[in-house]
């Protein structure tokens, strides 16, 4: 299905039958992605008494209850809700799904102990800002990331300074291949977090950040649309799909 999109005076040919799926499937095994020192999600049949919500186990329906953090488990976006005092849902503050898109891939520099994403290295690609979106993976990409356990792995993270030059940028969203866009273990200062929303001072309650996708290498770097779509969850983050739809030429 073609379609031909506006977007600041332009207009973009998409082809909405060919889909670029960049989430992670949640499932209920050790081969679901963790993070944040919990263990793997849950999907089982409900139980009670005699009844199990299982169709090979005689039910007429298959009826599971499902337990997972958000978080820790999937791709998700989160709202500014995600670190405020007071709460703030994204069911409400995200109202529109679609938006001009990059995505670029960055190898991570040493720092010490760490790997970090700079603001030179975001800087170097951004050309321009005709775009809404940010999507960020991180080199080397491998297929693992859709089942890797990420507690205690210190894993690669925005310095604040890359998190402000992107809102500098008035790009509203933000998405990373990492269960954080902070460092694992940072005691709770949140700086790529608070420099993105520009909370408190100046809030942008408008603006997201997606976690844990897998973009995988057939995708090129370069601009796309975007289908960012979390579920109705009134909470400050739900897990997500987001969906991008390669430019025609």
């Amino acid at each position: 299905m073609l379609a031909t999109i506006s977007h600041n005076g332009n207009s973009y040919k998409i082809d909405f039958s060919r889909p670029l799926d960049i989430s992670i499937s949640l499932r209920g095994d050790e081969k679901n992605p963790m993070a944040w020192y919990l263990k793997h999600p849950e999907i089982e049949p409900v139980r009670d008494g005699d009844f199990i919500g299982k169709v090979s186990a005689g039910a007429s329906v298959n009826f599971n209850n499902i337990w997972f953090n958000p978080h820790a488990h999937a791709t998700h976006t989160e709202c500014v809700g995600h670190i405020s005092n007071n709460f703030h849902s994204i069911q409400q503050h995200l109202k529109t799904f679609f938006f001009k898109a990059r995505l670029i891939s960055v190898e991570p520099q040493k720092k010490e102990k760490d790997l970090v994403i700079t603001r030179k290295m975001i800087e170097n690609k951004l050309d321009n800002t005709d775009f809404e979106a940010l999507i960020i993976r991180c080199l080397p990409n491998y297929i693992g990331k859709i089942s890797k356990h990420h507690s205690n792995s210190n894993w690669p993270y925005l310095e604040e300074d890359a998190a402000t030059l992107i809102r500098e940028k008035g790009i509203k969203h933000l998405l990373t291949d990492q269960p954080s866009v902070d460092k694992e273990k940072d005691n709770g200062k949140l700086l790529a977090h608070k420099a993105f929303w520009n909370y408190p001072k100046n809030t942008r309650f408008d603006a997201t950040i997606t976690e844990l996708i897998y973009v995988p290498n057939k995708i090129e770097d370069g601009d796309y649309f975007l289908n960012l779509q979390p579920a109705s969850f009134e909470n400050d983050a739900a897990p997500c799909k987001p969906v991008l739809y390669q430019i025609m030429k």
